[in-house]
Formats: structure tokens, C-alpha cells, sequence
């Protein structure tokens, strides 16, 4: 709020719009995205979405040992597929790159440079072992393991001749006792003193920086008004703090989000290749029913409810309604999601046409070769298939499994298949033949059902439910999938007549 004081306006306040924020998913490429990853990225491209802001994808590759070949490419791909893209990274580029953490060294040695000069860094020559052997002291006492700031009380000459003698150093950020609390928009004030830790090493021996260094400069540099990220950073922003006070930058806001579990309780790993965003793809998973779950497994809207877009998403997003709950994720539910949104792509005309071109590809692919009718690939077939299966399946592969084959293969029955369920399969297969013939009984399955129970009211020895065997024999060789009035609406009269004569024919 800015009140303006100046003419006839005296004291009037007019609110100034808020700038629109700048936020960032800033992984590391040690392995590929999975779900827990999907949520912070998708929570803070709906916090940017709903106020008109950038959403940046920041890649934070300086741990050179554990990358991932192809990890870097596999994010972005994911993110691209799930519908929330970023506006800025590597990729699509932008006004503040390089996004990728490995091309910014100079700005960490500028800043680790200008920490050094104000004393708020130091070089550390303390050698691997020396730091291995304080872990294991202290270990041994069963205390934390920290650094006992050492190097801190080198003098100035002392430090000149080690690095003329070239022994290996970094360089590490001198921790002010007693920090400040904080207020974080989902955790409230916090106070943390990262002191007892010992002092951090911000830039390693082979110029690389280590996470505290790199973040909060490029947070600096990207500005990035927000930062929402996962609560196992809270307790290392009172580090970010003092190093964005350090550098007499301003810090930006911190939300940190609650932890996404297994059902179990359990942390959810990039390592579990069972919750990578690619492995959901390959199953026929869609985009829309991740973005769902993972935003259904916690907080931050009014209310959770199955079935929600990414428009809605972004409308009903609000960080104050998250809590610190950790958010347990009900993978078995997985199926019942995703029948909603593919159901809701069935009844989109423009997305049901995508879904018909890649049925029709998958169907291609499985069953290509014992396809004897090439109708069976029409988009009106596919359509038809479609529009009768929406609610039932949940997801194409479904179509392509062994219940749904009549679909696409016609079955090989013969007549003596069908009179061992009946021995008046000829009658009720003559029956519906000349059902279909007489016209207008293919509208619904309502109207189907009612004309096979005038059917079998005229047979003397099988009931209805064996008439439905024999049908469902004739035109699918199972005993099991949809109703025999489904099956015969998807296959149309054409096919249905020619299975049903076939079958009486061998």
C-alpha cells in the first residue's frame, strides 16, 4: 500500500500492483524426475501462473560425481509433457542465463571473491583425512559431525604461504552465532542456528560451488522473488539468510513444502525408477491425472476433489492454505484418476481426436498383424470404441489387453463351441441376426437388452444368461469384458452379422 500526499489528493492511498514473481525448480540432474520433484515444480508454476509470473527451470549440476547422463533432458522432456513448461531454462533460454549451474562459475567466484574481502569467508586447507577423523570422533561420542572452524583463526601470512605452496583449500562462509528467526510463508517464523554446524563450505577445491553458495546467488541474479522448495531446506535457509546479508542482497520469500510420503510413511526416492515421471508416461499414465494426485496427496487448495485441471489448479492455488502436514501419496488410487481424465479427453472433441490417432497407432503396434478388417482402424470405429468405453477403462493400453482383442481380431469360434453353452445357439444367433437386419435396434444398450430378453422368451431351454454366453462366445471367444449390448454397439451390425454366421458356418 503507497499513500500519496501531493494537490488535491492529499492523503488518498492507492495500492501499487505487486510485481509479478519470479520463481524457479532448481533440481539436480542426479537422477530422473519423479513425483516428489513434479510437485514443487508444479506448485511453483502455479504460484507463477496465478499471479502472471516466470516460471524458471534452473539446473543444479555442481555435484559432478553423481550426474546422470540424460537426466538434464529428462526433466524438462517430463515437465514439457505434464503441461507445466517453463517460461526460462536451458532450453528455451532467457534473459538471465546460463541455466545451468556448471556455465555460471565467475559468478561464484566473484561472490565467494567479495565474501572473502569483507571477512565474511575464509580459505580452509584442512586435508580430507583430518575432516574424516573429526567425523568419526564425533560419531564416536554420538555427537553431530561439524567442523570446528579451524582455518577461521589463520593469519593472514599463514594463508599466503599455504596457497603459494599450492596446498589444496576452499573456501567456507563464516557462520554468525544466534541467527535471526525468519518467517516462512508455510512454516511460520523459524529460528534455526546453523553455527553448531561449523562453518560451510561454499566453494570446493575445484572452483566448483557447493548448494548454499550457488542458490543464493543465482536467486540473486535470476531474481527470483519467491522460493518454494522442500521442507529438508528449511533448517539451511538461516544459512541462505545470513549469506544474502552478507552480500547486502535481498533475500527472497521462502515456502517450504511439506514432504510427499509413500502411503507407508516412508520417503519418496529418485531412486525408486517405480515413481519416475518417464515410467508413468510408458504406462499409459496421463499428465493431467499426476498433476492431479500429487496436488490431491497434500495441500494448498480449499478442498480435494478427483478430476481437477491444470486451469483449476492454477485458480485455486493458494499458499497459505498449505500446511505442514507431510502429504502421504495413494498410488492405488492411480487407476481412478486417471479413468476420470481420460474420460474427460473422450468428451473433448479436439482431444478425442489425439486419442483416436494414438489408439489407432498402439492397435497397429499390438495386434497389426492378425487384423483381418481394416475398418477396425476408421476413426469412426476408434470414435465408436471410444465414446462406448469412456468411465470403464483407465487407459488405452487397456484396449489393446486380452478382454478388448474382439475389438481389433476376429475371434475363431465354431458351432460346436456354441452349442456346447446352448444347445440353441443356432436359434439365438439366428435371432439377432435377423435382429440386426430389421434395423433400428442399434441406439443404446438399453434398447438391446430389452429386445435379447424378447429373445430368449421365446426359446424353450436357455435362459437369459445363457444367451449372453452364446453371444458373447460368437462375437468376442470369451466369457468375460463389456456387456454383449457394449460389445455389439462397438462392433456395429456389419461385423456383428459376419461373426455371428461365421461362427455357425465352422
Amino acid at each position: 500500500m503507497c499513500c500519496r500526499r501531493s494537490g488535491a489528493h492529499r492523503g488518498v492511498c492507492t495500492r501499487q500492483p505487486a510485481p509479478a514473481p519470479r520463481v524457479r525448480f532448481a533440481p539436480s540432474p542426479t537422477g530422473f524426475l519423479h513425483l516428489g520433484g513434479l510437485r514443487t515444480a508444479l506448485y511453483n508454476y502455479l504460484l507463477a501462473k496465478q499471479r502472471g509470473g516466470a516460471f524458471i527451470l534452473r539446473l543444479e549440476d555442481t555435484d559432478r560425481s553423481r550426474l546422470t547422463p540424460g537426466a538434464a533432458d529428462d526433466i524438462e522432456d517430463m515437465l514439457e509433457w505434464t503441461g507445466i513448461p517453463p517460461d526460462e531454462s536451458r532450453r528455451r533460454g532467457g534473459d538471465y542465463g546460463p541455466y545451468v549451474q556448471s556455465e555460471r562459475l565467475h559468478l561464484y567466484s566473484q561472490a565467494a571473491s567479495a565474501l572473502l574481502e569483507t571477512g565474511h569467508a575464509y580459505y580452509c586447507f584442512c586435508s580430507n583425512q583430518r575432516l574424516d577423523l573429526l567425523k568419526r570422533a564425533a560419531q564416536r561420542s554420538g555427537l553431530v559431525p561439524r567442523y570446528d572452524n579451524r582455518c577461521r583463526e589463520l593469519r593472514p601470512e599463514q594463508v599466503q604461504q599455504k596457497r603459494s605452496e599450492g596446498v589444496p583449500c576452499v573456501i567456507r562462509f563464516r557462520l554468525d552465532p544466534g541467527a535471526e528467526p525468519f518467517r516462512d510463508l508455510v512454516f511460520g517464523w523459524t529460528r534455526h542456528d546453523p553455527a553448531a554446524e561449523g562453518d560451510p563450505v561454499i566453494l570446493k577445491a575445484d572452483g566448483f560451488p557447493t548448494y548454499h553458495l550457488a542458490s543464493v546467488v543465482d536467486d540473486h541474479a535470476m531474481r527470483v522473488s519467491h522460493v518454494l522448495r522442500g521442507s529438508e531446506w528449511l533448517i539451511s535457509t538461516a544459512k541462505h539468510l545470513q549469506l544474502f546479508r552478507a552480500l547486502r542482497w535481498t533475500p527472497p520469500a521462502y515456502a517450504h513444502l511439506p514432504l510427499l510420503l509413500n502411503r507407508d510413511g516412508s520417503k519418496l526416492s529418485k531412486r525408486q525408477g517405480d515413481i519416475c515421471v518417464q515410467r508413468f508416461r510408458e504406462q499409459g499414465v496421463l499428465p493431467e491425472t499426476l498433476l492431479d494426485i500429487v496436488t490431491h496427496a497434500g495441500s494448498g487448495f480449499s478442498d480435494n476433489r478427483i478430476g481437477r485441471r491444470l486451469d483449476e489448479l492454477v485458480a485455486e492455488f493458494n499458499v497459505a492454505k498449505i500446511t505442514t502436514h507431510s502429504a502421504l501419496l495413494d498410488l492405488d488410487k492411480l487407476d481412478e484418476f486417471n479413468r476420470v481424465h481420460l474420460q474427460r479427453r473422450i468428451e473433448d472433441e479436439q482431444k478425442c481426436a489425439v486419442l483416436r490417432d494414438e489408439l489407432r497407432r498402439q492397435v497397429l503396434h499390438t495386434h497389426g498383424s492378425e487384423i483381418s478388417d481394416r475398418t477396425v482402424l476408421e476413426p469412426h470405429y476408434i470414435h465408436r470404441v471410444l465414446q462406448l468405453r469412456k468411465g470403464h477403462v483407465c487407459s488405452l493400453r487397456e484396449l489393446l489387453d486380452h478382454t478388448h482383442a474382439f475389438l481389433w481380431i476376429r475371434p475363431r469360434v465354431t458351432r460346436q463351441q456354441l452349442l456346447e453353452v446352448s444347445a440353441e445357439a443356432e436359434s439365438i444367433a439366428a435371432a439377432v441376426v435377423q435382429l440386426v437386419a430389421s434395423g433400428g435396434s442399434f441406439q443404446s444398450t438399453e434398447r438391446l437388452n430389452a429386445e435379447f430378453k424378447l429373445i430368449t422368451s421365446r426359446l424353450k431351454h436357455t435362459k437369459y444368461s445363457g444367451a449372453m454366453r452364446v453371444l458373447r462366445l460368437a462375437l468376442s471367444a470369451q466369457q468375460q469384458g463389456p456387456s454383449v449390448a457394449e460389445m455389439m454397439l462397438s462392433l456395429g451390425e456389419q461385423e456383428v452379422c459376419v461373426r455371428l454366421q461365421k461362427a455357425l458356418e465352422h
